[in-house]
């Protein structure tokens, strides 16, 4: 496979559990760097997964990384596994649960029902375990802290929810959404609406705009070709 690094490439990883999106790009860029004996190229990624999330990460190089807030823009989409009878701080497994919930009342009905009010555009707050800023100072580092902050609703749309399985108390759904959609605030507000409680415990991006992951590679394949060219 032959790449331009300079020049421009979108590169399509599978990212890994556990791995930050930065992670990801700094391994791409120190293997274009040392392998190619590159001084200076620009890597960035089109859109952060959290840790506990795996799937498709863009990845530009060189003048492609001028691309990257228009991909950013594009329709996301999600295999998500959320968990009812449970809750955490951080709505995913990132922090210990907190408490429970009952989940006898729960069926396929009433979760058909509940997920009906979360497409279209709809204002969600985003949790307080995540990036966002606040005065300069990311959202986590203040729950980490044990400090309380007030974090402002944003306005989301949700193309597209499809069941794709319950067994209780386990759904798995597939969700079409815009950009900066929290995935974990919406496992929990489903478990909310549905007189219970739940967390994200799992969670794939399958899709960015045409970009699909079945096209992605892994970092391990992207590592083999490289060592296949010359320096």
């Amino acid at each position: 496979m032959a790449y331009n690094f300079e020049e421009g490439e979108i590169l399509l990883i599978d990212k890994p559990l556990y791995w930050t999106s930065f992670n990801v790009v700094s391994k791409i860029r120190n293997l274009i760097r040392n392998r190619l004996h590159i001084k200076k190229i620009k890597v960035g990624h089109a859109g952060t997964l959290d840790p506990l999330a795996s799937g498709l990460l863009i990845v530009c190089t060189g003048k492609k990384t001028k691309e990257i807030e228009g991909i950013q823009c594009q329709t996301k989409e999600y295999l998500a596994l959320i968990e009812f009878g449970r809750s955490t701080p951080s709505y995913d497994l990132e922090t210990p649960f907190d408490k429970e919930y009952p989940t006898e009342h729960l069926s396929e009905q009433l979760i058909k029902e509940v997920l009906t009010k979360f497409t279209g555009e709809i204002w969600q707050k985003p949790p307080v375990y995540s990036a966002k800023l606040i005065d300069g100072k990311r959202a986590y580092d203040y729950a980490r802290e044990g400090k309380e902050v007030d974090i402002k609703s944003v306005q989301i749309n949700i193309h597209e929810i499809e069941l794709v399985s319950w067994a209780s108390p386990v759904l798995e759904i597939k969700i079409l959404c815009s950009k900066g959609t929290y995935i974990r605030s919406l496992a929990h507000e489903i478990g909310l609406s549905a007189g219970s409680g739940a967390y994200l415990k799992a969670l794939k991006r399958t899709a960015s705009g045409n970009y699909k992951i079945k096209d992605a590679m892994n970092l391990q394949y992207f590592e083999e070709n490289l060592l296949s060219l010359q320096p």
